[in-house]
Order: structure tokens, then C-alpha cells, then sequence
């Protein structure tokens, strides 16, 4: 997974600029996955934003293109995917589906919503990777209804083992526009983190299925 530096430095610097990221040391942040964090990236503004938001959409467009050409469809991760996905899906002229976490406890009760084929190929749209597994569970879904994964693409990655080592044994390739070293990288040095906050962060990045336990 090797990623267009400049991309990946000009994604960091939006994310801070915004101030998608949050440092809460004292106040750790609990994820989906249980682990205890004291950094949380919050995504979900980028659409609030339309410099950072256009930005995002163009990087995910050559990004596609670059690494997977174009797919049938496009499918966003429910629900931070949902959004990025759906001006991807735009860009392009494609169509555009999303998987819910859990199937509907009503009505036609889908997991997968929007006309799908098996048979289409499909390149899925996440904002954030952390372990994986709620990602990879949108594969899942979407092989089990017959269509093609040609990959992922997310925002971003806090790049844990876990994560590469479940990716690649579901043979799903990921890629993702920046990362966790490029964005304490950037966030030292601009003055956003301290070099006392980098060397708690990489304490922290070393066990962060066990810190704050």
C-alpha cells in the first residue's frame, strides 16, 4: 500500500486545519473495537467543509483510477463512507450503493441498499481504518450478494498490524489516501502536537489493544 506522499501530507494538513483531530491523553477516546485511544480522527467534517471535501473526492478519483480503474459500482461503508462515496460515485458516472453495519429490523430489512448485480464490480469507500473488521465486514456483504470487491480505498489509516494482516487474508486490497505517521508528522510540524505528545503517540501506536487498561 504505498501512498502518494504529497497527497498523503496535503490530507493531514486539511484534516488538522479543519480540526478533524482530537488529543484527549487524560480522556481517552473508546472505539467500536473496544481499544482505548487518546487520539480520535473525526472524518465526518470533511463535509462540512468544501475545500477539504472537494479535495477529498478529487484524491479518491485519481486514486480509483490509479489503483483499481473503474469499477461498476461505487459502495460506501454505512456511515462515514456514505457521503465520500456518494460524490465519488458522481465524479464518475456511476452508480452508488451503501452496507449497513446490520441488515434493516424492518421494512425490506437490506444490508446492501441501492440496485446492485451480481456479477458488477465494486471498489468500496471508507473514511477510517482502525483494527478493520467492521470494514471488511462490507466485503463480506457484498461478495456473499455476487459481486466483485476490486478493493477499498479510506481517508485514512492509523496503520496497525491487525488491520494489514486481515485485509490482506480476506485478499482485499486497501488503499488509502493518508496515514497516521503523515499526520503527527505534519501536526509537529506545524506546532498542532508537541514532541512530548509524538513520543506519547508512538507509546501509545506500539500496544493499543492494551493501553489505558
Amino acid at each position: 500500500m504505498k501512498l502518494n506522499n504529497e497527497t498523503a501530507l496535503k490530507i493531514a494538513e486539511h484534516l488538522l486545519q479543519i480540526k478533524a483531530i482530537k488529543l484527549e491523553p487524560a480522556k481517552p477516546f473508546t472505539w467500536a473495537s473496544g481499544w482505548k485511544s487518546p487520539i480520535y480522527c473525526d472524518n465526518r467534517k470533511i463535509l462540512s467543509y468544501p475545500e477539504t471535501r472537494n479535495f477529498v473526492r478529487d484524491s479518491f478519483v485519481q486514486t480509483l483510477k490509479d489503483v483499481y480503474g473503474i469499477p461498476d459500482v461505487i459502495a460506501g461503508v454505512a456511515t462515514g463512507g456514505i457521503g465520500h462515496g456518494v460524490l465519488v460515485a458522481q465524479e464518475l458516472g456511476l452508480p452508488f450503493c451503501y452496507v449497513r453495519s446490520a441488515e434493516k429490523a424492518h421494512g425490506l430489512e437490506n444490508k446492501i441498499e441501492g440496485f446492485v448485480q451480481a456479477g458488477q464490480s465494486v471498489v468500496v469507500i471508507e473514511d477510517l481504518i482502525s483494527t478493520g473488521q467492521s470494514s471488511l465486514r462490507v466485503v463480506e456483504a457484498l461478495r456473499s450478494a455476487g459481486l466483485v470487491v476490486k478493493g477499498m480505498i479510506a481517508i485514512f489509516s492509523y496503520g496497525f498490524e491487525v488491520a494489514d494482516m486481515q485485509f490482506k487474508d480476506a485478499n482485499c486490497p486497501l488503499h488509502t489516501l493518508s496515514n497516521y505517521e503523515f499526520l503527527i508528522n505534519k501536526a509537529l510540524g506545524i506546532g498542532y502536537i508537541s514532541s512530548d505528545d509524538v513520543n506519547f503517540l508512538k507509546e501509545w501506536r506500539k500496544d493499543p489493544a492494551n493501553w489505558g487498561k
